[in-house]
């Protein structure tokens, strides 16, 4: 049993056992409370209490095994209890359980524990008068937090000695104060580890038993697991660093520190990376205190929020720009105190333009924001962490410009957020759109599969051009909940294109880092372990058996690649690995603040100055220092209470989950769809079907555990796609007219028969109430209103029913590129950047009303061309990009969704296609010159490494290939746009073309030139320029390809001017 799947197995179980075993022991307190008040009361007045007493025993017997994990009221609160009980104290027992019950609900339960000790020690009589528990909190600015202390042979005299000396070293000047849970096996402190959430630091002993003696039973199957492990041998070190090692693995922003038998030069680096420190056989308490308090300390430090917070107390006189700044144009004001008294003094207070006095630049951190951005990086386990303060929308440019030049192809997915497209147009990159699967009967699409992608690079590398597809860009997980096997999809891909760079939007995702099985399926975690994987002696031996027997195979036919799991070559992969989040999303970030997070092993080689120029480009130079501050305040959540929050979250899905499904009102109307119903069979081999708890919990857990590990795709359990499809209201006016407008709900997306619902680590089990109390109320106004409909009515009640359960329109997959924007005929990119802006020319689109004249122009054989985006949002995904051919599946989508939600259509002016004219004259240019009586058609040159001469014209030359010969080696390279080829002859020696003779090469703009001689500098190819030579040469550099053939890049040269006006005169 390895780590990954220890780990990975103790997660699962908090989805399939944790939504029962917390809010469990809370209700069973408060009916342990509602049960002794009312046995006191029964018991007075002589009645019976048989009842009572039966209910309030078996109380008792749920919670004595959970409470071992609870410092408050702990094990030894609870047995006094019993012996009341047992005693029939009832009045006093009443009277106790009333006070944990009240102090359970208060945010000091260390202080709570000296005030029941207090209780316990006196001689009040009931009915006296509440002690105040004030008392015993004197300095409350103190946070306090438990610490886990695993340790054998601990008798309770050692556990009283070890708390008094920790208590005696605490000093009250510290911001931190801890309480102790001290446990003696192994089986123990994993399980408080799952169930008590305020553990933010342990301390592990060398070695102790394995299993417990707690009857608790929650990792009967994990331990099982671990033992049979021991007896294979496959763990032969002392249980402190085996726990200590999974710890790590489970909660790797927890403090660990071991106390070691052993000298320090036994430890090894596995030990040392684990934990944060080791102390020798407790050779000094203060030591091991004083780190507990500086490791919290550490991680609740927040640089930027701590140097503005500072900031705003100084007094400082404002001259510069920002009249709001200290708030004097807003409290001086006659007219808009208000805004003061809304928002408070202290904003205005850290409102600044300086990144002086303590502050710093966004643009170039170098003090608290550069800190502040390493803390985050390090809990979110990347290289480099980068905050952004305009969104996700933003992040996504920048990467790409960062990454992908002018005519890198780009293997993107359709239904990626409108970003990214935007992003696309921006660089100049050539789109493959590739196509996610499709649910119709919820109006969904789900996400890309794997065979798909690598189907779309192996025609690529057919064609040879599989040196310009330069990144894959995916949303993981989608705006409805699937999440993508990462590791599976960059490891399979990777053994196709080994350096191939992956953008991984995971705007919704950002909160997934807090636990260990969603951590498993992002890009930082995936780039981490896949990297680690690639160096290790194991994995050269398996990639050796896979050549082996992979080299036994048709390498022509696809069916080689497609149907076995692929394995990259060591010696060549490359870990590049990008992912864009959203903290305000699902952390607790303000509006707009997203971080960039990199997982490159090239980016100080190749990526860098071209990150921060792109970062440059995008970043506001007046950042909202605001949003900067609740970026390194989210980290520190994450650090200190993301795992508990993040369980909370997903046992709040869980129960509404149940409720739905299982309620017979609810499900009449209602449905949330299950992982069967939204990821298709093929995708899903661990035969996952739903999260509620099935007959037999055993196998529920064991499915989750392997649909998490193994298959294609899984459901995000928070996402709750709500099925309204039985109500007869569809997705949009449900959103508005019922939802908003009735219950002030308010949700994100909808499709015509769905809408999501998502929880989050703000969502309250009130808000969970309420929202099921509101459904309720819609099921029951919905029987009251069919109970009184009248025959017409019922028919179109059922008609409405047939259009939103059975005549739904089918999802349409991206078309084509119109021939004319057609990069390549037989890979299907296209020039997205140059449909767009030819759309923005009003005389070059005209209007079509989605009615009976769409209908009649696509009937009459027209080719429909859209000149813009068509993006229905939510979610934000174009069903139409310029220069795609509309299709009447498109249409037909459109006709159904809301005009209002629809941006790039407007229902009064119609659909924007290009005009025929514009067509016409595209088919035309191209026509024209390839009939011509004679022409210009080629120039062959000699190269030694074809591959390199491939990649080298491709990137600076923006040309493809359009045939290959394999022998002798020899390629057609074309920019598709002009009959016009570049022959690369394979030889053994290859004499190059020197001055003043050159291949020359035309850019579109003389900031493109800039563009690829920045590139051509950072790869050692640049001979000389760029600058402006004058008539007839323009604005050029010049270049060596691999071979030393000189190559020009110019813009504005004179002779290109003179051809140009016989041409337009020809067409």
């Amino acid at each position: 049993m390895s780590k990954n799947s220890c780990t990975r197995i103790l997660d699962c179980l908090y989805i399939s056992t944790y939504k029962n075993t917390l809010p469990m022991r809370v209700d069973i307190w408060n009916q342990l409370k509602l049960s002794t008040d009312r046995l006191q009361s029964l018991h007075a007045c002589g009645q019976d209490i048989s009842t009572l007493k039966e209910k309030i025993a078996a109380g008792f017997k749920i919670l004595e095994p959970i409470e071992l994990y609870w410092k408050f009221p702990g094990i030894n609160a609870f047995r006094r209890l019993q012996q009341h009980f047992e005693r029939q104290e009832y009045s006093r027992l009443s009277w106790e359980v009333t006070q944990i019950i009240r102090l359970m609900s208060s945010r000091a339960e260390l202080y709570a524990q000296a005030y029941m000790d207090q209780i316990f020690a006196s001689e009040q009589k009931d009915g006296q008068q509440i002690i105040s528990v004030d008392k015993y909190n004197q300095n409350s600015n103190q946070l306090d937090f438990t610490v886990l202390f695993v340790e054998d042979d601990m008798t309770p005299e050692k556990e009283k000695e070890l708390r008094q000396k920790l208590a005696e070293i605490a000093s009250k000047t510290d911001n931190f104060i801890y309480q102790l849970i001290v446990i003696s096996n192994f089986e123990d402190a994993l399980t408080a580890l799952m169930l008590n959430h305020s553990i933010q630091c342990c301390v592990i002993g060398y070695d102790f038993p394995l299993r417990s003696n707690n009857c608790l039973s929650l990792l009967e199957t994990y331990m099982s697991g671990l033992e049979q492990a021991e007896l294979a041998g496959e763990y032969y070190q002392p249980r402190g660093l085996t726990l200590g090692a999974i710890i790590h693995k489970l909660r790797p922003e927890l403090d660990l520190y071991l106390l070691s038998d052993v000298s320090v030069v036994d430890v090894d680096a596995d030990t040392n990376q684990n934990f944060r420190r080791v102390f020798y056989n407790q050779e000094d308490y203060l030591e091991v205190h004083l780190s507990i308090i500086q490791g919290i300390e550490k991680r609740y430090e927040t640089p930027f929020f701590d140097a503005l917070r500072n900031y705003s107390k100084e007094p400082t006189g404002v001259f510069h720009a920002m009249p709001i700044s200290r708030g004097n144009s807003i409290f001086k004001s006659d007219w808009i105190q208000d805004m003061g008294e809304f928002y408070g003094q202290n904003l205005f207070l850290a409102e600044t333009s300086a990144t002086s006095g303590g502050l710093d630049s966004l643009l170039h951190p170098t003090g608290p924001l550069k800190e502040a951005q390493n803390l985050a990086a390090k809990s979110f386990g990347s290289r480099q962490t980068f905050f952004v303060t305009n969104g996700t929308s933003t992040a996504n440019k920048i990467v790409l410009q960062a990454i992908v030049s002018p005519g890198d192809i780009v293997l993107v997915d359709q239904n990626c957020h409108k970003s990214h497209h935007y992003g696309i147009v921006l660089v100049g990159a050539q789109p493959l759109y590739l196509n996610a699967y499709s649910l119709k009967e919820y109006s969904i699409y789900g996400a890309v599969p794997l065979k798909e992608i690598k189907q779309q690079l192996l025609k690529f590398k057919r064609e040879g051009q599989l040196e310009q597809v330069k990144m894959l860009l995916l949303t993981n997980c989608t705006f409805d909940g699937i999440v993508y096997n990462v590791k599976g999809v960059m490891e399979e891909i990777l053994a196709i294109k080994p350096d191939l760079v992956f953008l991984w939007d995971e705007a919704w995702f950002a909160f997934a880092g807090c636990t260990s099985t969603y951590r498993e399926r992002t890009a930082m975690q995936a780039a981490t372990d896949l990297h680690t994987r690639y160096h290790s002696p194991q994995y050269r031996k398996e990639y050796a058996a896979f050549k082996e027997q992979f080299d036994r195979l048709d390498p022509e036919d696809d069916d080689t690649w497609l149907n076995q799991h692929l394995l990259p070559d060591p010696d060549q992969v490359k870990i590049r690995v990008y992912s864009t989040q959203s903290t305000h999303k699902s952390l607790s970030g303000m509006r707009q603040s997203s971080m960039i997070h990199i997982w490159d092993e090239e980016f100080n080689r190749r990526s860098e100055i071209d990150f921060l120029e792109a970062y440059m480009t995008h970043t506001t130079t007046s950042p909202n220092y605001q949003i900067l501050a609740s970026l390194d305040l989210a980290r520190r959540q994450v650090d200190l209470e993301g795992f508990k929050l993040v369980h909370s979250q997903i046992d709040m899905a869980m129960i509404v989950r149940e409720k739905v499904n299982t309620h017979p009102l609810l499900g009449k109307y209602f449905k949330i769809l299950t992982p069967e119903e939204l990821i298709p069979e093929t995708y899903r081999p661990s035969g996952l079907k739903s999260y509620q708890t099935q007959e037999d919990p055993e196998v529920e857990f064991q499915c989750i555990e392997q649909a998490w590990e193994d298959d294609e795709f899984v459901l995000d359990p928070t996402r709750l796609t709500l099925y309204i499809g039985k109500t007869g209201i569809d997705g949009y006016t449900f959103q508005n007219s019922v939802l908003m407008e009735q219950f002030n709900i308010q949700v994100n997306k909808v499709s015509l028969n769905t809408v999501l619902l998502m929880t989050n680590i703000g969502t309250t089990w009130g808000s969970v109430t309420y929202l099921l109390d509101c459904l309720h109320k819609i099921a029951e106004g919905l029987e009251q209103e069919l109970c009184q409909y009248n025959q017409v009515e019922i028919k179109l009640f059922e008609n409405k029913l047939q259009q939103l359960t059975l005549n739904l329109p089918s999802l349409p997959h991206f078309s084509e590129f119109y021939s004319g924007f057609r990069s390549h005929p037989a890979t299907g990119q296209g020039n997205l950047r140059s449909a767009y802006f030819l759309g923005l020319d009003e005389e070059k689109i005209e209007y079509l009303k989605l009615d009976n004249e769409i209908d009649e122009i696509m009937a009459s054989g027209r080719e429909l061309v859209s000149s813009t985006f068509i993006i229905p949002t939510p979610p934000g995904c174009p069903i139409l990009v310029p220069g795609q051919v509309v299709t009447g599946a498109i249409v037909f989508l459109m006709k159904q969704l809301a005009p209002d939600a629809i941006h790039g259509y407007r229902p009064d002016f119609g659909l924007p296609v290009f005009a025929q004219y514009v067509l016409d004259s595209l088919n035309k240019t191209t026509e024209s010159a390839m009939t011509k009586t004679t022409a210009f058609t080629h120039l062959a040159i000699a190269v030694t490494n074809l591959n390199a001469s491939i990649a080298f014209y491709a990137k600076y030359g923006q040309m493809s290939v359009v045939r290959l010969r394999v022998e002798p080696g020899t390629v057609w390279m074309s920019d598709n746009i002009r009959p016009f080829a570049l022959a690369l002859l394979e030889e053994e020696e290859a004499k190059p073309i020197l001055p003043p003779s050159h291949i020359g090469i035309a850019c579109v703009s003389c900031e493109q030139v800039d563009q690829l001689c920045k590139l051509a500098r950072k790869e050692g190819c640049l001979l000389d320029g760029p600058k402006d030579y004058g008539p007839p040469t323009g604005y050029a550099a010049y270049l060596r390809d691999p071979d030393g053939h000189h190559v020009e890049i110019s813009y504005g040269q004179e002779a290109a001017f003179d051809i140009l006006p016989s041409l337009n005169q020809r067409l």
